[in-house]
């Protein structure tokens, strides 16, 4: 038996649920004052270096693309269009969504990472023909809307 397997990172983006996504919460938990989530996304980055993330689009595109392509018929795929630290995030969000108030005493997991310099993740998809239509910035934007429209953030 042959097996696609496309592992997603952090998928954000606009949704048709009636509530906000765990994934959603992580990737803004920054703006959404969530300790919690915050605390796992920090986890995430300490335990891979940067949080790979991904519009949700591009999950459901990368996903028609593995069926209808012939020459993917088996493997693994990391599907994500961004690495991003805790840092990067933040800085997004105080730049365009200075209303969402970020506090500036958060201590970032890349600032402890600083001189591991981790770099990892996966171009197969592209390799195969695949291609991101959303980018950290669509992301970011779309999921914070989301929050929005769920009330999760005023």
């Amino acid at each position: 038996m042959e097996v696609v397997s496309l592992a997603c990172g952090l998928v954000g983006g606009e949704t048709v649920l009636s509530y906000l996504p765990e994934s959603m919460a992580l990737l803004i938990s920054q703006a959404l004052n969530h300790p919690f989530a915050y605390q796992m996304l920090r986890f995430l980055e300490a335990l891979l270096g940067k949080v790979p993330v991904i519009h949700i689009e591009d999950v459901c595109e990368a996903h028609v693309f593995c069926m209808e392509k012939p020459s993917v018929t088996a493997g693994r795929f990391l599907c994500a269009s961004a690495y991003l630290s805790t840092k990067e995030i933040a800085h997004y969000i105080r730049q365009y969504y200075p209303e969402l108030h970020i506090g500036h005493d958060i201590r970032f997991v890349d600032e402890e990472l600083e001189a591991v310099g981790v770099k990892w993740g996966s171009t197969k998809l592209n390799d195969l023909g695949f291609e991101y239509k959303c980018d950290i910035k669509m992301i970011i934007d779309h999921s914070i809307q989301c929050a929005k429209k769920m009330g999760a953030l005023s």
